[in-house]
């Protein structure tokens, strides 16, 4: 039996809600927005064209059919001249390891080699250290009354973890972090032109920093990834200056990668728990629990809300009919909340069985989520050991993003 395909429902309903998502309240709480998104379909009509997808089973089947591609540089080019995917920063990401498909992506993804079991457990005694030092740093602050949680803490933890492990000077760490911020605007559901022109100028200066240090690891190679890249790329490629962009393009992957979604991950599993008190004395009496809590976070509020995949193919999807190279964007903010897919879906529980899309899924599972997953739980172990008392002082702010989500501040005390 044929399945119905039935044409998409009207845009300007979704027109009105992204106008709500986009301003400050909808920002700090997208998600009955997203709960009347999923009420009008699993599928339905972007504003700006194409399809939001709003069903975890929808979601997840994207995900892991190769049918379904990443925006990479091709597609980009076929946008025009002009539009957001021919930007320079956009360009520049089109080639990094998420915006590539197979067989280049499949290439790619082994020359990575990172954080499998071996790596995670060298690496696991420094995120240790580094967690035990902010911890310090944290208790002087609380001492004098509040401390802004995210300041201190949840945006130091992945660039000293990161930038431990590519041999960075740390003197170098505040200006990445704040690069990172303006870059990832690029990656947006709908940047405005002052968002891209910051992350255009971002993404050169990154690129001029990394190149700089593959130049720097191919003079002087040492123990570190970087220059065990090169040496991989220099087997896999004939000419040194691919060899070295190659290189350069992995060490940027993985900075933006590992920065920005996992604090955001911190303070927003910090956030979590505070917001509900019970489910925090709970942790403090069973510590067993963080690995739970930290999954039962990601699926919650994930750092990223967003993730678009376009047709290689004339489809369908929901009953609803999608053109090659037409893009759905899945929402997997709004499906990690489905009742379809959770019991209670907006209560916060910490003995749920996890399920969730917040490190995307398929070929793209994301490269980073064993260090992100690290980071979290180190931290939890700490905060819930070394402060039981800690309470929130007031709801944080929010950065001015749909599909990437930051919080701008986190202010805590100790009662």
């Amino acid at each position: 039996m044929e399945t119905a395909v039935t044409p998409p429902p009207d845009r300007r309903f979704a027109v009105s809600l992204f106008s709500r998502l986009r301003t400050a309240k909808g920002q700090a709480n997208p998600f009955p927005i997203y709960a009347e998104l999923r009420s009008r379909g699993g599928v339905i009509a972007a504003p700006w064209g194409g399809h939001l997808v709003t069903r975890f089973d929808l979601c997840d089947q994207v995900l892991r059919n190769r049918d379904w591609l990443e925006p990479d540089s091709r597609w980009r080019e076929q946008q025009g001249d002009g539009t957001r995917w021919t930007a320079p920063s956009s360009r520049e990401m089109s080639r990094t390891l998420p915006a590539l498909n197979p067989p280049e992506h499949t290439w790619v993804r082994r020359s990575a080699g990172m954080f499998d079991r071996t790596s995670l457990e060298e690496i696991r005694g420094t995120v240790g250290r580094i967690t035990g030092r902010l911890m310090d740093s944290l208790a002087v602050r609380l001492r004098d009354g509040e401390a802004d949680f995210n300041a201190l803490v949840s945006e130091e933890l992945p660039v000293a973890t990161i930038g431990h492990w590519l041999g960075l000077p740390s003197a170098d760490f505040p200006r990445l972090r704040e690069l990172t911020h303006d870059q990832v605007f690029t990656q947006e559901l709908l940047p405005s032109s002052s968002q891209l022109a910051l992350s255009d100028a971002a993404t050169a200066e990154l690129r001029a920093y990394f190149l700089e240090l593959v130049r720097e690891r191919r003079a002087h190679p040492g123990d570190d990834p970087v220059s065990r890249w090169i040496t991989l790329w220099d087997a896999m490629e004939s000419d040194q200056d691919k060899a070295d962009e190659a290189v350069y393009f992995l060490a940027l992957f993985v900075l933006l990668a590992a920065l920005e979604t996992t604090s955001t991950l911190l303070s927003t599993m910090t956030l979590l728990l505070l917001e509900h008190p019970r489910q925090w004395d709970r942790l403090t009496i069973h510590p067993d629990l963080v690995p739970a809590a930290v999954e039962e976070s990601l699926r919650y509020d994930p750092p990223t809300h967003v993730i678009s995949r376009v047709s290689s193919r004339d489809t369908e999807l929901g009953g609803v009919e999608v053109r090659k190279d037409e893009m759905v964007h899945l929402m997997v903010g709004a499906a990690n909340r489905d009742p379809a897919k959770h019991e209670d879906p907006e209560l916060f529980n910490l003995h749920r069985k996890p399920a969730h899309l917040a490190f995307s899924g398929g070929i793209h599972y994301c490269l980073g989520a064993p260090l992100a997953r690290l980071e979290a739980q180190t931290l939890l172990h700490h905060l819930v050991r070394r402060f039981p008392r800690l309470t929130l002082v007031r709801r944080p702010t929010w950065a001015p993003r749909v599909a990437f989500r930051r919080p701008l501040n986190l202010d805590v005390a100790l009662i």
